[in-house]
């Protein structure tokens, strides 16, 4: 993004001057005007600040009830979003939906289990270190995909629990000119659980309109013993029908690791086992280990973002996944997995958005 109309910014043009105006939302200041913040007599830090009074932090969250949706953002004006930070006190984080309009689009461009979107879906902390989401210690949710929209931003938050859920926020954001070969932002998950046997988890499909693709989080749960990440991601674009343009090599392969992301594998003086990492664009930032016990299934959380390397399309896209793993015989033969595998899909396009996909019920997103 340029510069000049105070979008986005990198250390090459951090010192030029923009006429953008910076803003920034949280329940010190629902509203994000000017000069707004910290005007508070009524929140959840009441008790603690009575001996003080307004602006000693009287409001720093806010709580949502059972069943309810609260709108975390609702901006006028053209702009664009450019960090969002959260913190939520109950790990249920598969029944927080969070859900994004842009301008006066009905449906939303961005819905999705709040832990999926901060590249943490198994409701489990685990560190990010990357360029687009940072999650750091405390279940601290960083986002800086950039948002732009040119009349309307609108985020809301649903709590599907049964409880009702506290939440610490903040959203940054400018109110500037968006050039006109600026796309918006969208995000879809997905789930299968378990994944039909001899098919392919759809990461993404139903696509229309112009724009690129910009990164992949799963969560997957494994259902067999043994390797389970030889399957291959393809990505058919444009016109694309039984064969892609573009066909990976391995699910590991894909999140920019190797060998099983077991460095034993290949170096016998290495000790063998899965090995967590967290780059700028991919990563395996989550590996949850059998405890012989209760917690009896292999669990891990990757990343892949395509910030570099965006997956341009004009007109369609679509994109799956292969579970495969190995069969325990002396032939060698791959075997098709029915696991548990869940998806966010992060692009940018032009609207207005074909409809996404809706999210399943409540207890088919249970985390369990």
């Amino acid at each position: 993004m340029s510069s000049f109309n105070g979008l986005g910014m990198h250390l090459g043009n951090l010192s030029r001057l923009s006429d953008a105006r910076t803003r920034s939302i949280s329940p010190e200041n629902f509203t994000g005007e000017a000069g707004g913040g910290g005007k508070a007599t009524e929140g959840t830090g009441a008790s603690p600040a009575r001996s003080l009074g307004q602006g000693w932090k009287v409001s720093p969250s806010i709580d949502v009830a059972p069943g309810t949706t609260i709108d975390l953002a609702n901006i006028e004006g053209q702009g664009a979003i450019q960090h969002i930070w959260a913190t939520v006190r109950s790990a249920r984080w598969r029944f927080l939906i969070v859900r994004m309009y842009w301008d006066d689009q009905e449906f939303p461009s961005v819905e999705c289990p709040i832990g999926d979107f901060f590249a943490n879906g198994w409701e489990s902390y685990a560190p990010v270190n990357s360029a687009a989401v940072c999650v750091n210690p405390g279940r601290a949710f960083n986002c800086y995909w950039e948002m732009p929209f040119r009349r309307r931003a609108r985020i809301t938050l649903t709590n599907m629990d049964e409880v009702s859920m506290r939440i610490y926020y903040q959203i940054d954001y400018t109110l500037t000119t968006v050039p006109d070969d600026v796309a918006y932002f969208h995000a879809s998950f997905r789930r299968s659980n378990p994944l039909a046997y001899k098919t392919d988890h759809v990461i993404i499909d139903g696509i229309q309109g112009k724009g690129h693709y910009v990164g992949t989080y799963m969560a997957w749960g494994t259902n067999n013993g043994g390797w389970w990440g030889e399957g291959e991601i393809k990505m058919f674009i444009d016109d694309d029908r039984e064969f892609p343009t573009i066909c990976g090599t391995g699910t590991e392969d894909y999140f920019c690791g190797a060998y099983n992301f077991d460095p034993g594998w290949c170096d016998p003086q290495t000790p063998s086992g899965y090995r967590e990492f967290s780059t700028p664009y991919a990563g395996l930032c989550q590996v949850i280990r059998p405890d012989g016990v209760y917690r009896s299934q292999q669990r891990f959380g990757m990343y892949r973002w395509h910030i570099m390397d965006p997956i341009r399309f004009d007109s369609e896209l679509r994109i799956t996944i292969q579970a495969l793993g190995w069969r325990p015989d002396a032939e060698r033969r791959y075997l098709p997995l029915q696991d548990d595998i869940a998806s966010v899909a992060f692009w940018y396009q032009t609207l207005p958005t074909a409809r996404l996909k809706a999210l399943p019920d409540k207890d088919f997103l249970e985390v369990i």
